[in-house]
Order: C-alpha cells, then sequence, then structure tokens
C-alpha cells in the first residue's frame, strides 16, 4: 500500500476569511503538485481529507489522481493534534493506495510514526502544499520513497523532487 500525505496548500490569513480558504499561491502550488504526481503514474484509490475547507478544496484540486472519481471523504482524526498512531491503524484497505489532506503538525507525526514508531522525531520538514509518499508491504514495515515541497516543483525545478 502507497500513502501519499499532503499538507493542505497555502491559505488565506483567518482575519481575511475565517473559514481559511486556499488563497491563489495555494491552488497554483496545489495544481502543480497535482500535475507532478500525475506525470509521476500516482493513481489513487480514495482521498481522505479533514473537515477544514482548505484541506477539502486541497483534496478537490487532487482528484484527478483518483481511479474512480467519487473516492474522496471527509476522514475521521485528521485534525492537527490527532493521533497518527491511530489513523495508520484504521486505514480502511491495506491494499489499496490512498492520499490523505491533511495539517501540521499530524502530517509530519504521521509520517514518524509509520517509519519509526515515535510521532515527535521529525524527519521531513512540511510546508503547505507538501506531499510524503510511504509505502508498506504486507508484514514489511513502512518507508519513505517519495517526498517534494512547493519550492521544488516550481517550474524548471520538478526533477529536484525527492522520488
Amino acid at each position: 500500500m502507497r500513502l501519499y500525505i499532503v499538507q493542505h496548500g497555502d491559505s488565506v490569513p483567518k482575519d481575511v476569511d475565517p473559514d481559511r480558504p486556499l488563497s491563489d499561491r495555494g491552488r497554483v502550488d496545489i495544481q502543480r503538485l497535482a500535475e507532478w504526481l500525475s506525470s509521476q503514474n500516482v493513481q489513487i484509490a480514495q482521498i481522505l481529507h479533514s473537515s477544514k475547507t482548505r484541506a477539502k478544496e486541497t483534496a478537490e484540486i487532487l482528484r484527478p489522481l483518483l481511479k474512480s472519481r467519487s473516492q474522496i471523504y471527509e476522514g475521521q482524526g485528521l485534525a492537527p493534534n490527532d493521533s497518527p498512531e491511530a489513523f495508520l491503524h484504521q486505514l480502511r484497505d491495506p491494499k489499496k493506495d490512498a492520499l490523505v489532506v491533511g495539517h501540521m503538525p499530524f502530517v509530519a507525526r504521521t509520517v514518524s510514526q509509520a517509519l519509526t514508531g515515535a510521532p515527535d522525531r521529525q524527519l521531513v520538514e512540511f510546508v503547505p502544499g507538501s506531499v510524503a509518499g510511504i509505502e508498506r508491504s504486507e508484514g514489511v514495515s513502512w518507508h519513505l520513497f517519495m517526498f517534494a515541497r512547493p519550492e521544488f516543483l516550481q517550474r524548471g525545478g520538478i526533477s529536484q523532487a525527492v522520488k
């Protein structure tokens, strides 16, 4: 199973809009991320996102990566301070690749929990619009196979993304 963990795109400040939707920059960064993931032949069975507007909008932009357009859900346990261990334990189908859109510190803690069993050991530095790809085979521990941040995906810089 491959799990793509995405931090939502850049959002507008709370004083501009309390719902904090994606900013113009956030939309561009996530669109660029979607194009890059598509160029890497990423196809997923489902997208889970938190209940926050910026996470849902990020998931909608990433929707074309789905094998079936209808498999997008508001997931449980994806709030910034929710347990990454509980989230990893409750994944619906360990044989189907998925993408989750969440927030800091949840996204970084989830990668650390999967790779080391210690959620507070920061292994990768997420910024809005980042993605980490982790993979697990049956009976085998998780490993990191991909990490990219928006600045890696700027025009001309796509080849710098870790893969």
